[in-house]
């Protein structure tokens, strides 16, 4: 199984795809703070905010995955599910990434 090991190798109907699937992970999540009266439906700042930050969250996840090369039906799920939690994945990758780092200690 060929892994790309940079960004740009990735062809764009992959970026597409993913795009696209963690975007619809953000609209459901959008539609369910809707319906939980969260948000106006009417407000597209919020919606276009929420859609930039799944889409965000779903590249990094590809990432991951392509790097950790899991199966491609995973990868799929993960970045659909990690567009859903949008800015919450993000967090908890900074969370997680912080402690590593901490855990590393300084370096000189």
């Amino acid at each position: 199984m060929h892994t790309p090991r940079d960004p740009t190798s990735i062809s764009l109907l992959t970026y597409a795809w993913v795009i696209a699937l963690s975007s619809f992970g953000g609209l459901a999540s959008f539609l369910g703070k809707y319906r939980r009266g969260e948000v106006r439906a009417i407000n597209i700042t919020e919606l276009v905010g929420e859609l930039v930050i799944s889409a965000f969250a779903g590249i990094i996840t590809y990432y991951l995955c392509t790097w950790s090369q899991l199966d491609p039906m995973l990868t799929a799920a993960l970045v659909g599910i990690c567009g859903h939690m949008g800015s919450r994945a993000v967090l908890l990758a900074e969370q997680r990434l912080r402690r590593m780092f901490d855990r590393m200690g300084p370096h000189a």
